[in-house]
């Protein structure tokens, strides 16, 4: 147990010293809009480029893992928008957002570092197939949704249009597809350009937690909405069990592949959901709520589920 926590304690604790500086130090939350776009356009999908573009391509052609783990993203998102629009009774919109805080988990910041740390080597194809899936979707169907429900287009192609080029012009779905077909393709990148993108990857996790820790800080925090508790829940506990159950259902996949989907599920929400709700000016307050509780929370259920695949507790036939 020692060997998790010095393997999550790193992550967490930039959480903390981000949420402890947004508390103590008093700036302005206007100085993270820099930071927050370094993060979105430069930052983050250069990490994902250079995954997708270093995991050979026969290993990121596998459709059975492919089907299951996105099917579970989906059905996580599914099950939160709806809890929202019951137990809350959240608008489509506010409901939208709801379920990307129940499906989307910090599968850039935390993810890799994670599943290389627990898992080695071996988990590098299937986090970058999680990574790539993943926001694919969400950033497919959150945008959709968005342009669906905005009374400012005056017709319904006119929303999907915007939506269309928002989906193909997102930066993550585009840095996604240029790793895959230079994986494909097998093109070496120039030493200096690799580099570069080296030293943006490693920026990336780092930043990032202490941005959230700071942005949560900074945000007001009164009181905690019905719907919310129920997110998280949905998010750390029935989203990695549904992965679980459909890695059986698909399987059998090796062990290494079927671990690394149960441990990026397990992840808390990713402070993507508080910056599109904010983006999309809704469901804000509730958004840096789920994202600071679920922080908090999944330092227990996180962990557990570290210490059981590394124990050998959770085993796959």
């Amino acid at each position: 147990m020692v060997d998790i926590l010095n393997l999550a304690l790193p992550y967490f604790g930039l959480i903390f010293i981000g949420f402890a500086c947004g508390k103590t130090r008093g700036l302005p939350e206007s100085g993270l809009s820099w930071m927050n776009f370094f993060l979105l356009y430069v930052s983050l999908p250069a990490l994902l480029f250079r995954i997708m573009s270093e995991t050979p391509f026969s290993e990121l052609n596998n459709p059975p893992f492919l089907i299951a783990t996105t099917l579970a993203t989906v059905s996580a998102f599914v099950i939160a928008m709806v809890a929202g629009r019951i137990v809350g009774d959240l608008s489509l919109r506010k409901a939208t957002m709801a379920g990307l805080a129940g499906a989307y988990g910090n599968i850039g910041y935390m993810g890799p570092g994670l599943a290389l740390a627990v898992l080695g080597a071996k988990a590098a194809a299937p986090t970058a197939l999680i990574f790539c899936c993943d926001s694919i979707f969400l950033f497919t169907i959150v945008p959709l949704l968005m342009a669906l429900t905005d009374r400012d287009h005056p017709s319904f192609l006119h929303a999907i249009g915007v939506a269309a080029r928002q989906i193909v012009l997102n930066p993550l779905i585009m840095s996604a597809a240029a790793g895959a077909l230079t994986a494909a393709l097998h093109i070496r990148l120039p030493v200096a350009i690799d580099r570069t993108l080296l030293f943006l990857q490693n920026a990336a996790a780092p930043t990032a937690l202490f941005v959230l820790g700071v942005t949560v800080a900074l945000r007001p925090f009164d009181r905690v909405p019905w719907e919310v508790p129920g997110v998280i829940a949905i998010k750390l506990l029935i989203h990695p069990l549904i992965v679980f159950a459909l890695m059986l259902l698909f399987g059998p996949f090796a062990q290494p592949w079927a671990a690394t989907a149960v441990l990026m599920a397990a992840l808390p929400p990713a402070l993507n959901v508080f910056v599109m709700a904010r983006q999309n000016n809704t469901w804000i307050e509730p958004a840096s709520v789920a994202v600071l509780i679920g922080t908090f929370a999944s330092v227990i259920t996180l962990t557990s589920v570290m210490w059981f695949i590394q124990s050998g507790r959770l085993v796959f036939p």
